[in-house]
This record gives structure tokens, C-alpha cells and sequence, in this order.
């Protein structure tokens, strides 16, 4: 009999033991992947393969990184402003700004710059832009918000002038002021479209960025004609919802991205045509 009552208390203890035990586990797992799982919209190249070589440095800080790729420049935003995803990174700020005033309802913040993609120009007909004949006909990008981007470039290298007074990140094609070679800037193209027409042989010259083209084999610093440096407004950045701006697997995922490891390997990966920043 008392080894009957004792096997019955054993059992009973056992069992409440197992059950607390199963409660306890369940609600550390469903919170750590609340507090944890972190989701990021990314373009292919090179923000989603940066990304990769995150991923097991953000794992080991407990963040457990689900990268979803995009094609385009309009739906990482609208994801990320419905709650789809938690972050994106795919855009430089300038851009998300362009965002921000096309669309109110976006409460869409950055959570730290990671690198500049130099902008470049690709020509199959011409190894200069000096080289370019009057009236020749230079295909950019229709994203109105890239324009600024691209004029400057022009007018570095000595194509155009801009209009004095002008915000030369604001800038668009009626602002320029000098255009010696009658040049024909073309803003027909979307951006994901611009390697096409370029394989295509339209235009004389077209401007591609460098995520595109980098996607497509083209390597900008040795297969464009013109390039901009790394001295640049135009710093890609990882955007969030503002409310989860100060989200720790947010801090961390910024962290990881500004460590050595992160921008040695962007250094290595890309030779010049991604270049890191720490800000």
C-alpha cells in the first residue's frame, strides 16, 4: 500500500513537473520568436547577399534573420508600411524621402546607413562621354527621384551645367541650364528595365544603378564610362516603421552591418563598386 501511494505521488510529481515544464517552454518559444524573428525586403544585389553573410553573426545574437527579395523600388515601402515585413533595405535616403512625400501615410524611418552604390554610365557605342557626338541621346531612369542623382553626375563630368541655385538631389531635366553637346536625356525607362535596354543597344548611353547592373553582370567600375565616387548623399540604408526604430534586433542587425567583418566583405566582394559607409 505505501509503495502504491508512494508510485501514485511519484507519478503526480512527474507529471506537474513535465506539465510546468512544456508551459514554460512554449512561452519561451513564442516570445523569443516575437522578440527575435526578424524580416528584411532586400534587392538581390547587393542588400540581400550582404544580408547572407549577416546572418550568422546576427544568429549568434540571437536574432534569427528571414531575408524575402524584391524586384522593384515600390513594394518593399508598401510592405513594410503594412506590416509585412519589419524592415527593408534597398533604397538610398534621398529616395526614401521622394517616398515619404509621394506618400503621407508612410511613417517610415531609417534606422542607420550601410553603403553607397556609385551610380554609373554604360555605353556599347562609346568609351567617354567625351567621346559622345551632339545630340546624342542618354537614357536614365524615370524615377523621378533618381534624377537629381543622375544630372549631378552629368555635370561632374562635364556634360551639362544645373541651374544656379538649384537642390542638385532635387534636381530634375528642365533645371538644366548648359547642355553644349544638344545631349537628349531620355527619363523613359523604369529602373529595373535599364540593363534590358542597354543589352538592347537603344540609346547611346544609358545610366543604370548599380544594383542592376551588378545583378547582370556588369561590374561599374570597370564597365562603365563614367562613374560617381564614393563621396555621396545617396547612402542605401535600412528603413523601418518609426515605432520600431529603437527595436533591439533592429540596433543589432544595424551593428552587424556597420562590424569589420560586414564591410571587409563588401570591400572584398564588390572592389570599389559597393563601398561602405558607418553612419
Amino acid at each position: 500500500m505505501k509503495a502504491s501511494k508512494k508510485l501514485v505521488a511519484s507519478l503526480l510529481t512527474a507529471s506537474l513537473a513535465l506539465g510546468l515544464a512544456a508551459c514554460g517552454s512554449d512561452d519561451a518559444s513564442s516570445g523569443d520568436d516575437k522578440e527575435t524573428k526578424l524580416v528584411v525586403g532586400a534587392s538581390n544585389v547587393p542588400h540581400a547577399e550582404i544580408l547572407e553573410e549577416a546572418k550568422p553573426l546576427l544568429e549568434k545574437e540571437g536574432v534569427d534573420l528571414e531575408i524575402k527579395k524584391y524586384q522593384d523600388y515600390v513594394l518593399p515601402n508598401k510592405n513594410l508600411a503594412e506590416g509585412e515585413i519589419d524592415a527593408n533595405y534597398f533604397q538610398h535616403q534621398p529616395y526614401l524621402d521622394q517616398q515619404l512625400k509621394d506618400n503621407p501615410d508612410y511613417d517610415i524611418v531609417s534606422a542607420g546607413g550601410v553603403h553607397v552604390e556609385p551610380m554609373a554610365v554604360y555605353s556599347k557605342k562609346y568609351k567617354s562621354l567625351d567621346e559622345l557626338p551632339d545630340g546624342a541621346t542618354i537614357i536614365i531612369s524615370n524615377s523621378v527621384a533618381e534624377q537629381g542623382r543622375i544630372l549631378s553626375l552629368l555635370e561632374v563630368n562635364g556634360l551639362i551645367t544645373l541651374k544656379e541655385g538649384v537642390d542638385k538631389t532635387a534636381a530634375v531635366i528642365k533645371d538644366i541650364d548648359k547642355n553644349p553637346k544638344n545631349v537628349k536625356i531620355e527619363a523613359k525607362v523604369s529602373p529595373e528595365m535599364l540593363v534590358q535596354t542597354y543589352n538592347n543597344d537603344e540609346g547611346d548611353a544609358i545610366v543604370i544603378n548599380a544594383n542592376y547592373a551588378l545583378d547582370a553582370g556588369l561590374k561599374p567600375t570597370k564597365d562603365s564610362i563614367a562613374i560617381e565616387d564614393s563621396n555621396s548623399d545617396y547612402v542605401n540604408v535600412i528603413a523601418v516603421n518609426a515605432k520600431d526604430k529603437d527595436n533591439e534586433a533592429v540596433k543589432k542587425l544595424v551593428d552587424v552591418l556597420h562590424s569589420k567583418e560586414i564591410q571587409d566583405f563588401i570591400l572584398e566582394e564588390w572592389d570599389g563598386s559597393v563601398v561602405p559607409v558607418d553612419k
